[in-house]
């Protein structure tokens, strides 16, 4: 029987991150724009700290393994505190040490915090709890982008003392919560402590490989959206505030979300993620289409904004419904290295189509990604996360 826990306790931790990354999510791109001296040089920096935060998001089992996850989650909010640091230091070297200690604090907290859930919060909970983190989380993601920009324009360290703040906020929480180092398995097998040891079992659950699959790709569209939108901006004259300002309204969304929560499970989780993703290639298509128009493009996006939304809300259901208990601090490292994956995959991509094209064109690369996960989507059972009315509302997994 797994252990019951306020859902609160969690939704306070994601409060506060949301908080740390909400704040400097717009006003980082815009740092490294300019230590790196252009959309090119910036995705060179993206892509190479990409791979070490890959590297380091597998091996976060293995030191949970090596040091109990109490102390790991802290570590990962000290992480925080020194990327705000290193960022306002503003060259291209600290810029990008800040870069990297943020995803190893994004990654090492993301696994931990997952773990925590899975011990802690029943099966039939886990859409529950993940909506509610995502309205705690609506007002910094709201807030953040736009008062970042903002700080930073006012005063360059604030937005960094801010966030430093937050992560502060977050370590104290943890500690309060005591929600210790985590469950045991007693049967936890040697071949843990190798963060590969654990692949080969993933990719024998398809489920699994595509919750992780949509997950890669709504982050892409997110970091399309945080990243190569703003620069898409500046390049077109429109200014570097506004990119910040269509993220703010954009994740005013999360707000809806027990309601996106609701509406997904009354159609199904398969028809949901399908339809979202169709929809969201689509606009990312046009957005590319009528980039002559730029504020016509920034204006699509933000409409696609709102799909990825909806899959943040139930993109991770298929992947979070079929994690084995014996399984969770392991499979809870594949699932979070899904940011890590975009963290390469998306500047990668971005990086070869600059070769060849503007900015826009990086908008039809990231709608062909989501044409594909809506071509996997069709695989999904059909009444996945829906109620069973022979077993007494019991959600199919």
């Amino acid at each position: 029987m797994v252990p019951s826990r306020p859902l609160w306790h969690f939704a306070a931790l994601a409060g506060l991150e949301a908080s740390v990354r909400g704040t400097l999510i717009s006003v980082m791109p815009l740092v490294v724009h300019d230590a790196m001296g252009g959309a090119v040089g910036a995705s060179e920096a993206y892509f190479l700290v990409g791979l070490v935060s890959l590297s380091w998001g597998l091996m976060v089992p293995a030191i949970t393994r090596l040091i109990p996850r109490g102390y790991t989650y802290s570590a990962g909010c000290c992480l925080y505190l020194i990327a705000t640091a290193l960022a306002y230091a503003g060259t291209p070297l600290t810029v990008t040490l800040a870069l990297a200690c943020n995803s190893m604090a994004t990654a090492t907290t993301f696994v931990c915090f997952n773990a925590y859930v899975l011990d802690n919060v029943e099966r039939e909970k886990l859409g529950k709890v993940q909506s509610l983190q995502m309205v705690v989380a609506a007002a910094p993601w709201t807030i953040g982008p736009m008062g970042g920009v903002w700080l930073h324009a006012l005063w360059p360290p604030l937005p960094f003392l801010l966030a430093g703040g937050f992560a502060l906020a977050q370590l104290a929480t943890f500690q309060m919560l005591r929600l210790g180092h985590g469950k045991k398995i007693a049967k936890a097998e040697p071949q843990g402590l190798n963060p590969l040891a654990f692949l080969g079992r993933f990719l024998t659950q398809p489920r699994l490989i595509a919750g992780w699959s949509f997950a890669v790709i709504r982050s892409t569209g997110w970091w399309v959206y945080v990243v190569y939108l703003p620069y898409f901006c500046i390049e077109e004259g429109l200014g570097p505030n506004v990119g910040g300002t269509a993220l703010s309204i954009s994740n005013a969304m999360l707000i809806f979300s027990p309601l996106i929560l609701k509406l997904a499970r009354r159609a199904s989780v398969r028809i949901s993620v399908r339809r979202a993703f169709a929809l969201c290639g689509g606009l990312f298509l046009l957005a590319a289409l009528v980039s002559p128009l730029p504020w016509a493009s920034v204006g699509v996006l933000m409409a696609a904004s709102v799909l990825l939304v909806t899959l943040d809300v139930i993109g991770g259901l298929p992947f979070l419904m079929s994690v084995k208990p014996s399984q969770r601090t392991e499979m809870s490292a594949i699932y979070a290295s899904f940011r890590d994956v975009s963290s390469v995959l998306t500047p990668g991509m971005a990086w070869a189509v600059l070769m060849v094209a503007p900015t826009a064109g990086i908008f039809a690369a990231t709608a062909a990604l989501m044409g594909g996960a809506f071509l996997m989507a069709g695989r999904l059972h059909p009444r996945l996360g829906a109620p069973r009315p022979s077993r007494g509302g019991e959600v199919t997994t």
